[in-house]
């Protein structure tokens, strides 16, 4: 860094900006060594100000926060504590301390204490008290410093127990209000359930003499954690502690990790480690509070037996005395099963005790294990942090080899908010409520548990899947017949969803593909209908919608037809409130609109049959804050009659007369539609457009051979007026679109477009494709 003079703070911040500005390459820093140099760096300039401005005798400079536990990043603030014993100048050390920083711009907590106010202040305020254990010693008195320093610790000690519902239900509110590091897609790596505050919160506890001190899978969570926030410092050029997605490519290349996905697979295993840790601590610590009074003299907490093997113990599910899983091949499950049914946790204990002791099932499973299994799947929410103890403690993949692959694996498509593992979990809790609707719910719950298996292996992951489901379902104990079923629910997982939203269920042909592929079997597709909406429920937020229900319901409903030999229902015809919207626009040539608010709602508009209407009409749906999930075309005389099925983006449906007057003024030129679109674009833009930019949009074809139709499948990012701007470049082309399949899928979306007039040539789709993917981009119409 060359020579520096240290006569005030700006040298601190000209020297932090060398130690910051290295290149890559050899000469730059790696995070943990910026760390050193950073907090090397401030306790010099420091302690060479405290020597200089004579902070010497009684009074004594100490680090709290991130500089007290030597995990600087670039732009934490500092948390200083300037401690003295009645100096009468201690006013003049602390504006000759904190100023200079000022003046510098660097970010300062601090306070002025004797030690009797710190320890006061410690004994009244938690945040105060947690950074004080952490006090290390800058400049000055050491002996000011060392004294404050144990008496806060002895006081914490002491006084644990009437301070731990305050520090638990502190820890509890954080993790409500922030939510989990492992599942979030821009996670809080400080604050989250997982995060920096909670190896801080396992510290303090083992300050208290509650809990050992954290163990080696959290010390290298925390290097982790430290590691991508310093990062994130260095990257943003400022404090930053949520890692959004447009930077963690940038920071996955700077730790040297393949991409942003194994670096949140990484952040996921790291924080998933330093939940449960600190969930197993406050519970430890807990149950090791010192008892006084009164509560000293009670009897300690009996064991009230659960179930074979296994009792609550203190409020935790626990192992029976002569309970051994060497000679009970089903303890694990049974224990796991009981806490699931009863709410309360595994004892920590016991998880180490059943992971050391616990053998390899042989194949196949005794029919009592494989119970004790669906006994445990069938418990719903409550099976989602019984099998994470289960997992963090290896059980669970001794149980599910195959589950490795899947550990951690984060999500390829923004619509899903957990990792592949979890989001198998939540889609078996979701099952769990649906068994009473199929004749095997056994094979439900597993095929649910199972069903994204194959993921994170390359290929297919259904194909995938349908081979590594039939391996555990054979290991479990399931028959030949019921293997095949179970592989085949894997297989065709995605088969009911995507027909049902992407294809035309009045098409003969589609219902056929379906009952065809699924062999025929009535079983296989009455647990698929189930698996479908188990797996969309655990998947985000708006993916289940009472839309998809209709459409999947109609789907499986044609299928059960054709396979009792039924005559499958033939397009629906205008109905007579159509027919009256259409008689009334050839009466007076002006469009006309009815509004069905059922569940979900649809919205009929009749105009003149002329090029443009289409896009006319979704436009001002879009408009209007209606999200389009699917549209239908018929021509009743000189009328075009669309009929959209609908739901409200934000608030309530609109009032039909607005949309009526919107589409007048659009037909007659009053209104610049893709002007107030692009408007309420921007209005609009921090929740209805993605907040990075995704993968370029993407056009494929399918040739509906039963009508001679096919069918533009159109994948891409959602954004207000999407629908409007494809339909119009279509109409342009002069496509003749007969229906539209619109699904949302968080910030994407999957657009289906049944054209008629026959099979198109290779020239015709490609200029239609053409016209498409620049509408989808944001473009101006295909114009030729």
């Amino acid at each position: 860094m060359g020579t520096v003079a240290w006569g005030d703070a700006e040298d601190l911040a000209r020297a932090k900006a060398v130690l910051l500005a290295q290149g890559s390459g050899k000469r730059r820093l790696g995070p943990e060594a910026l760390r050193t140099a950073l907090v090397d760096l401030h306790d010099f300039w420091l302690s060479s100000r405290a020597a200089t401005i004579g902070l010497s005798d009684r009074a004594a400079l100490v680090a709290v926060g991130a500089l007290g536990r030597r995990e600087l990043a670039p732009w934490s603030d500092l948390d200083l504590v300037l401690l003295h014993d009645g100096r009468k100048d201690v006013e003049r050390l602390a504006d000759e301390l904190w100023y200079p920083l000022w003046d510098a711009g660097i970010g300062l907590d601090h306070s002025v204490r004797t030690p009797g106010q710190a320890v006061q202040v410690a004994a009244t305020d938690l945040r105060a008290a947690l950074g004080l254990l952490e006090a290390r010693h800058i400049a000055g008195d050491p002996a000011l410093s060392d004294t404050v320093r144990a008496a806060v610790r002895q006081a914490w000690r002491a006084g644990i127990r009437g301070r731990f519902d305050e520090l638990a239900d502190a820890a509890h509110e954080r993790w409500r209000k922030v939510g989990d590091v492992a599942h979030r897609v821009e996670p809080d790596l400080k604050n989250g359930h997982g995060g920096l505050r909670d190896i801080q919160l396992v510290d303090a506890l083992a300050a208290a003499q509650l809990v050992d001190r954290p163990a080696a899978d959290v010390v290298a969570a925390r290097a982790l954690l430290l590691d991508v926030r310093t990062e994130l410092h260095r990257l943003a050029g400022r404090a930053r502690d949520v890692l959004r997605a447009q930077d963690a490519d940038e920071v996955a290349a700077a730790l040297e990790i393949a991409d942003r996905f194994e670096l949140a697979r990484a952040l996921s295993g790291a924080a998933r480690s330093v939940a449960f840790a600190a969930e197993v601590g406050l519970r430890s610590a807990r149950a090791a509070l010192p008892r006084r009074g009164l509560a000293a003299l009670r009897r300690p907490p009996v064991r009230r037996p659960l179930d074979s093997g296994v009792v609550e113990h203190a409020g935790e599910v626990t192992l029976a005395r002569d309970a051994g899983a060497a000679r009970d091949p089903g303890l694990v499950l049974r224990v796991a099963a009981t806490a699931a049914r009863t709410g309360m946790p595994i004892a920590a204990g016991t998880l180490h005790r059943l992971a050391d002791t616990a053998p390899e099932l042989r194949e196949p499973w005794p029919a009592s294990v494989r119970g004790e299994l669906l006994g445990l799947l069938g418990t719903g929410p409550p099976l989602v942090d019984v099998v994470e103890s289960l997992d963090r403690t290896g059980l669970w993949g001794r149980l599910l080899p195959e589950w490795g692959a899947v550990r951690d694996l984060p999500p390829r498509d923004r619509a899903h908010v957990w990792t592949v593992d979890r989001h198998l979990v939540e889609a078996c809790a979701q099952a769990a409520r649906l068994t009473t609707r199929v004749a095997r719910p056994d094979l439900l719950l597993v095929g649910a548990l199972l069903h994204d298996i194959g993921k994170g292996r390359g290929g297919d992951h259904s194909e995938v899947g349908e081979s590594l489901a039939g391996q555990v379902g054979r290991r479990i104990g399931f028959g030949a017949a019921d293997v095949a079923v179970l592989s085949g629910m894997v297989r065709h997982h995605l088969l009911l969803p995507h027909t049902a939203t992407r294809r035309d269920l009045d098409d003969p042909a589609t219902v056929t593909r379906v009952v065809e592929t699924l062999g025929g079997n009535g079983l296989l597709l009455d647990l698929l209908e189930a698996l479908a909406e188990a797996d969309a429920l655990a998947t985000g937020p708006g993916v289940w919608s009472p839309w998809k229900r209709v459409l999947l319901h109609d789907l499986a409903q044609r299928c059960r037809a054709l396979l009792a030999g039924e005559a499958l229902p033939g397009p629906t015809p205008p109905d007579e409130a159509a027919a009256a919207l259409a008689r009334a626009v050839e009466a007076d040539a002006r469009p006309q609109i009815g509004l069905d608010a059922g569940d979900p709602a649809t919205v009929v508009v009749a105009v003149p049959d002329r090029m443009g209407m289409l896009a006319a009409a979704a436009g001002v749906l879009a408009l209007h804050s209606l999200e389009v999930h699917a549209a239908e075309s018929a021509t009743l005389g000189g009328v075009a009659v669309f009929t959209f099925t609908v739901s409200p983006r934000f608030g309530g449906l609109p009032d039909p007369a607005l949309l009526r007057s919107d589409l007048t003024r659009v037909l007659d030129g009053g209104l610049a539609l893709a002007e107030a679109l692009a408007r309420k674009e921007r209005d609009y833009a921090p929740i209805a457009v993605a907040p990075e930019p995704l993968a370029p949009p993407r056009a494929l074809w399918f040739d509906d051979e039963a009508t001679g139709a096919v069918v533009l499948e159109l994948r891409g990012t959602d954004r207000i007026g999407l629908l409007h701007r494809v339909a119009a470049a279509l109409e342009e082309c002069g496509a003749d679109v007969r229906w539209v399949r619109a699904s949302t899928l968080g910030a994407s979306v999957v657009d289906a477009f049944g054209l008629g007039g026959g099979t198109l040539g290779r020239s015709g789709r490609r200029g239609i494709e053409k016209a498409v993917l620049a509408a989808a981009r944001g473009a101006l119409p295909y114009r030729g």
